[in-house]
């Protein structure tokens, strides 16, 4: 049973919604013949119209006991945004051309992270789209788009999303984002879509008007907590899973970025998380493609990404924030709110070796012990990144690396995501060096509801320090500052940080030692008291030896095999004049002792021994 309007096969629509505690409700058309229609009541509380032979665009809302009138909580699209009515969309006519498409494997994708409103000065599926060539020449292999989900006003993040199934108007509507995912397959792109499963959105929330889709027994930072587990759990659980697969199956996105799981709240024998992984891993199996799962979770649980057999939610790779806050504490120095819990030198060993710093050590910024042990999980079960939305937008004044540290230090920390065995992600603008910040913003039509974000903002900073006011998030120019700025690119020393970035690719995608995801075959050793690390990667009988001086000094690091007996060749050295670095001072063959420039990344390799 499909929930919301879907258009059949001879071009009528069927329209259902889940409403089990209204006596009466009533279908009103808006367009073409109008009028109140009575719908029929079927099991489980679901009333149904079957068949209206209505056109596509067809604009409809629900009328529940004659009192209320509201938007379709499943609607596929919001032409007058949150408030207005909705309108039937035809999944069937679209001109896709991906039949041929397939994603490469979990272990070779590359993310880029963006947000649409921003990422073009159009701020739409179709600005974006004329800036897919550049994404495919840094290359990366998949986008994740922050959330499309209908949010209010024209400009926000997408967590305010109040209509989990329509794509936001102001950014193209549903055939916008289906142009969007059809032009990233045709360039071999894959696409991950942000959804938010945890809450809704305050203004232009109707869902609590249909039914019992939220609880009071569970808190989230956010909003009310979506009732997973409790009375009538069964048909808010469908309601998602019937969501994840209209991305997946109408729109052909390859996986899902799982906002906030640790809000998820679901004490249920068989969690909500496992069941959409079987839901969604079958659909893949069935349709002959695979596709993903990335949870978000700030709790280092291993059980998210390990196999259903061995207890776990079946999920595929975990965002891993310990990865992004021991490089972010080792470059920058600070240490304010959770950033208390990183900056030894152990902690990034520990992150390039294991997974997670905190694998159920003591947490000082938690005042308990965190995480579990994950040294087990594969490379692959691990997404990294140095920058993304939440380090970066939930900032002061959202400022990027690129203003928190030198040059040297932003190929530093692009030498160890990249380089490291995990999937890394990129965020918009960071393979060059933007240096326009990424503010939180917001339009929402309730003054009342602006007021409280700020207030909320403010809040929110006191943990760092921060005593100085925030960007207001619903003023125009905070949104517009945080376009990103595709002029700087082709300037120096841009250019030459997108350079960079190209080379470290091409490296993990054609040497196999950096390819392959093997954490068993990743040593990493913290050289005491000189800031450098040493990582060493193999594969195939081959071996990268992996450099990081992460101090502001040239050291020089004794190495502790024979390096005599091995032939290391020098493919890579982020000091070089043509990387705009200070000069290398590295021998093109290794010797006992090796010269490190002040922050830099460096990279030999040792070929297979062939007699």
């Amino acid at each position: 049973m499909h929930i919301g309007a879907w258009m059949t096969s001879e071009g009528s629509y069927d329209f259902c919604v889940w409403a089990p505690f209204a006596d009466d409700v009533k279908l009103e058309v808006l367009d073409d013949v109008p009028g109140l229609i009575p719908m029929q009541s079927i099991d489980g509380g679901y009333r149904c119209v079957r068949g209206l032979p209505v056109p596509p665009g067809t604009r409809y809302r629900y009328v529940l006991n004659d009192e209320l009138t509201r938007p379709d909580p499943a609607s596929h699209f919001q032409p007058e945004g949150v408030h207005g009515p909705s309108a039937c969309v035809d999944h069937v006519s679209f001109p896709w051309t991906d039949a041929a498409f397939r994603p490469v494997p979990l272990s070779d994708l590359i993310l880029y992270e963006l947000h649409v409103g921003t990422f073009t000065p159009e701020g739409t599926f179709d600005g974006a789209i004329a800036r897919l060539d550049d994404l495919t020449v840094l290359g990366v292999t998949a986008v994740e788009l922050m959330p499309v989900a209908q949010f209010p006003g024209n400009r926000n993040w997408g967590y305010d999303g109040v209509y989990p199934f329509a794509v936001q108007n102001s950014y193209g509507g549903p055939d916008g984002l289906k142009r969007f995912v059809n032009a990233c397959h045709e360039r071999g792109l894959s696409v991950i879509l942000d959804v938010v499963y945890n809450h809704l959105g305050p203004e232009g929330n109707y869902l609590r008007d249909f039914g019992p889709y939220f609880t009071d027994r569970y808190k989230t930072a956010w909003g009310e907590a979506v009732n997973f587990d409790g009375p009538f759990s069964d048909h808010v659980r469908r309601f998602f899973f019937q969501n994840a697969l209209h991305w997946i199956g109408n729109h052909h996105v390859d996986g899902l970025r799982l906002d906030a799981t640790h809000a998820i709240f679901d004490r249920r024998p068989d969690p909500f998380l496992r069941e959409l992984s079987r839901v969604v891993h079958r659909f893949g199996e069935r349709n002959g493609r695979a596709v993903y799962l990335f949870p978000e979770s700030n709790l280092n649980d291993p059980r998210l990404v390990r196999s259903v057999e061995l207890g776990g939610m079946g999920l595929d790779c975990v965002w891993n924030d310990d990865f992004h806050h021991a490089v972010h504490t080792r470059l920058t120095g600070e240490r304010e709110g959770y950033y208390i819990d990183y900056g030894d030198p152990d902690h990034l060993a520990k992150v390039l070796g294991h997974g997670f710093a905190y694998e159920g050590e003591y947490s000082r910024f938690r005042k308990r012990s965190h995480g579990a042990r994950a040294k087990d999980l594969p490379g692959q079960a691990f997404l990294v990144s140095i920058q993304n939305h939440d380090q970066i937008g939930n900032r002061l004044n959202g400022e990027r690396l690129s203003s928190l540290t030198s040059f040297e230090g932003l190929k530093v920390a692009a030498g160890l995501m990249l380089l490291s065995p995990y999937v890394p992600m990129l965020f918009m603008g960071e393979e060059y060096g933007e240096t326009h910040p990424f503010l939180y913003f917001t339009s929402h039509g309730d003054p009342e509801l602006t007021h409280a974000v700020r207030s909320g903002r403010k809040e929110e900073f006191q943990e760092f320090g921060w005593e100085s006011e925030p960007p207001d998030p619903d003023a125009l120019e905070t949104f517009i500052r945080s376009r990103i700025s595709w002029d700087d690119r082709l300037k120096d020393p841009h250019v030459r940080l997108l350079a960079f970035y190209k080379e470290l690719i091409r490296l993990r995608k054609t040497c196999a030692p950096l390819k392959v995801l093997d954490k068993s075959a990743t040593q990493v050793h913290n050289v005491p008291m000189q800031d450098v690390l040493l990582m060493t990667r193999s594969a195939a009988g081959e071996s990268c030896l992996i450099l990081f001086n992460l101090s502001s000094e040239t050291r020089r690091v004794q190495l502790d095999w024979k390096v005599d007996e091995q032939v290391w060749e020098k493919i890579l050295d982020s000091a070089d004049d043509l990387w705009n670095g200070p000069g290398s001072i590295l021998p093109e063959r290794l010797s006992g002792v090796v010269p490190l420039t002040a922050l830099s990344v460096a990279v030999y390799f040792r070929r297979v021994h062939m007699p």
